[in-house]
C-alpha cells in the first residue's frame, strides 16, 4: 500500500518556522487541490495521484519523492 506523508511534512515544517500551517495553505502555495491533499492524507482511502502534484509538493517541502510516498506491506 502506498502511504502519503502530508501530515508528517506539515508538523515538521510548523516546528522549523514556529507557525500554524493549515491544509489550504499547503494548497495554495503547491499549487494542489485541498480536497485532493485531504485524500491523500486519509490512510483508509486508497488515492492515486499525478507525479505533478507530487512535484509541486516536492517544490513545496524542499524535499524528495520518498519524503511524501512510502510503500507499506499490508
Amino acid at each position: 500500500m502506498i502511504r502519503f506523508k502530508i501530515k508528517e511534512l506539515i508538523a515538521e515544517k510548523e516546528f522549523k518556522e514556529r507557525r500554524k500551517i493549515t491544509l489550504q495553505e499547503v494548497a495554495d502555495s503547491a499549487g494542489v487541490k485541498r480536497t485532493t491533499l485531504s485524500k491523500m492524507m486519509n490512510p483508509s482511502y486508497q488515492y492515486s495521484t499525478t507525479t505533478k502534484a507530487i512535484d509541486s509538493l516536492c517544490q513545496y517541502f524542499s524535499c524528495k519523492v520518498d519524503d511524501i510516498i512510502e510503500y507499506v506491506e499490508e
